[in-house]
């Protein structure tokens, strides 16, 4: 029997996304292995995205990323015009079999207010955890509701009530043919992602600084996607830019290591230019200061045969095989340390461990797995009860590691 699932995205980024988008990144590689397996695919996006699907869902016509940065009461209504929209196609035509929601906080919290009318439904949280407390600490899925995490480490900050109602943990994944491994690097180093606190871009334009060494930073500045236009915007005295966080740190803490030259912001890339970026790069670094969900920009880099030198947090410590793919560092200092090394890291080890673990295709087949879990769970259990029942042995936070998966010993990192 063809099943119907409504995977509902947000309005914020189309899929695939053109530059930044973790999230529309992870979506735009689960779909196709999706519809390979016989599913039907109803997408609640933008009218932008380009992926091929059997239907699309738009509110808005174009990615509505860029007025994140804008005050609260200016935008509140973006996600949840694109969520009623989501809501009435769910109970105007009854044909969705299955909700997998990508959208922070208000895709559940809306969902469940169709009672017994919502579908049985997957949220994969790509957030950090100790976020919307408030909320997870008190949210009953009634039995039709449940979440998966993206890595295990990402669930031990979960709310117990929310690890009550989660089935387990489905990491990233990319599909390994659309990035060539190269084995001949160039003398620079990369970041990619957006410029936040949290990413440490500054940490590393001033390790590279001090040794240095070249670096290429890529992901856009508060909304941004590249140097022209935040001088445009800062040449504004109105622009709403002034009053985003990110680009005061960015400014403060970011640019004074910057030189034009060896230490630079290069702006979003994309497409081959992204992977030409990451292919070439004796490695991707990513000194975080907080526990990243998933890290998908350390999947693509290792399937282009680049290691990753990251800080032993988050989903970096599962994903980084000590040694062999990259290194994990505890500190600043040790971090520095391990940037001269990169070069000791075989690259054709580095595409492997993305094969065996976060090919898309096993990202597929471990959210089929969950369908199937969450859909029995939903026609088992009468809607209002808070707790779906777990398979016996199954651990109430994670899923069972797959086949080939390894775990990589690793000194706890400290709570935040």
């Amino acid at each position: 029997m063809t099943r119907t699932v409504l995977i509902n995205v947000g309005p914020w980024l189309p899929v695939p996304p053109r530059g930044y988008g973790g999230i529309e990144h992870v979506v735009a590689s689960l779909i196709p292995e999706l519809r390979r397996r016989g599913y039907r695919v109803v997408l609640a996006t933008v009218e932008e995205s380009a992926i091929e699907v059997d239907e699309k869902l738009w509110v808005h016509r174009k990615g509505q990323f860029e007025r994140l940065g804008e005050p609260y009461g200016q935008v509140m209504g973006l996600v949840h015009a694109h969520m009623h929209q989501v809501l009435e196609r769910i109970v105007g035509r009854g044909d969705i079999d299955l909700v997998h929601d990508h959208l922070e906080v208000v895709g559940p919290s809306m969902l469940a207010l169709l009672g017994k009318a919502c579908p049985p439904t997957l949220q994969t949280l790509h957030w950090d955890l100790s976020k919307h407390v408030e909320f997870y600490q008190r949210f009953d899925g009634g039995g039709r509701i449940f979440f998966n995490g993206v890595s295990d480490r990402q669930l031990d900050d979960a709310p117990a009530n929310l690890r009550a109602q989660t089935l387990g943990a489905v990491p990233l994944a990319v599909e390994p043919e659309d990035y060539q491994l190269q084995t001949t690097k160039q003398p620079y180093f990369v970041t990619l992602g957006r410029f936040t606190r949290v990413k440490g871009q500054d940490v590393a334009a001033r390790s590279c600084k001090e040794l240095g060494l070249e670096l290429r930073m890529a992901g856009p500045v508060a909304a941004a996607p590249d140097p022209e236009r935040l001088a445009a915007e800062l040449e504004d005295p109105y622009s709403p830019l002034w009053a985003n966080a990110d680009l005061r740190w960015y400014l403060d803490r970011v640019r004074p290591y910057e030189d034009g030259e060896r230490i630079r912001w290069i702006g979003s890339v994309d497409g081959k230019a992204k992977k030409a970026l990451l292919g070439g790069a004796l490695a991707l670094l990513a000194p975080v200061g907080w526990n990243e969900p998933g890290a998908t920009a350390a999947i693509e880099s290792l399937a282009c045969g680049t290691p990753v030198i990251a800080m032993r947090r988050g989903a970096f410590a599962s994903i980084v095989e000590h040694g062999v793919t990259g290194f994990l560092a505890d500190d600043e200092r040790e971090f520095a340390d391990y940037l001269p090394r990169a070069a000791e890291i075989d690259p054709v080890a580095c595409r492997r461990s993305v094969e065996r673990r976060f090919s898309a295709a096993a990202m597929g087949a471990a959210y089929a797995a969950l369908y199937d879990e969450v859909v029995d769970a939903a026609h088992r259990r009468p809607s209002g009860s808070l707790k779906p029942r777990r398979p016996p042995g199954a651990p109430a936070a994670r899923a069972p590691r797959p086949r080939g998966a390894e775990t990589v010993p690793h000194r706890a990192a400290p709570r935040r």
